[in-house]
This record gives C-alpha cells, sequence and structure tokens, in this order.
C-alpha cells in the first residue's frame, strides 16, 4: 500500500530511492501549468531546492495570488479536510505545510501511476 511520508524530506528521498524523482517534477511541472501558474522546475533541480522553490512559490501565491491558489489545490485535488486542520497565522508555516500537502498529492498520483502499471 501506499507509504504515507512524515515530511518532504522523507518524501523526496523516497522519490529519490524508488527512482521516481523526475517522475514527480514532471507531475508538479504539469499540474501547475495546468492552473496557469508556469512554474518549470528543471529536471537537474536537488531535492532541496525543490523544497525551497516549491515553498517561495506557495508564499507569493497565498500573499498575492490567493484565487489562483485556491484552484492550484483544486487541480492538484489537496485534501480540503487537510488543508482546514493547517494554523493559517503564520504564513511561512502555512506555505511549508501546504507545500508538502502538495508534493504527498503529487507523489501519491506518481507513485500509483508507478504502482499500478
Amino acid at each position: 500500500m501506499f507509504p504515507i511520508p512524515a515530511n518532504t524530506d522523507i518524501l523526496l528521498a523516497d522519490a529519490e530511492s524508488e527512482n521516481l524523482y523526475l517522475s514527480l517534477i514532471e507531475q508538479i511541472n504539469k499540474d501547475f501549468n495546468l492552473a496557469n501558474e508556469g512554474i518549470d522546475f528543471p529536471m537537474s533541480i536537488s531535492p532541496e531546492e525543490l523544497k525551497i522553490q516549491l515553498h517561495e512559490k506557495i508564499y507569493r501565491m497565498i500573499q498575492y495570488k490567493f484565487a489562483e491558489y485556491l484552484n492550484l489545490l483544486y487541480i492538484i485535488d489537496v485534501s480540503e479536510d487537510e488543508i482546514k486542520k493547517l494554523d493559517g497565522s503564520d504564513l511561512v508555516i502555512l506555505a511549508e505545510q501546504v507545500s508538502f500537502l502538495i508534493l504527498k498529492r503529487e507523489w501519491q498520483k506518481v507513485w500509483f501511476r508507478n504502482y499500478y502499471k
């Protein structure tokens, strides 16, 4: 069954160990483009840099493009219940938590596609 990662670092390590990291990047790029939020992470991006850049992008979207942010969450299919559980009092922490939820959902898509192919 799908191994639910505890945090971003474990998720990215799992993606690398299963040779699905590039597929994860492709899925993120695809869904951001579907939401008209062009973000083209290069295939050579390191997991640490991916984590940082995704966090910054989500932080900026929450601050300046909230409607587009909500649309992105809808397109990626991030659980509404999980979003509602987050504490929005600190935007930096909120953006980090949402980035993890996005990565978790994208990883789930990639993992299932690979597992059931």
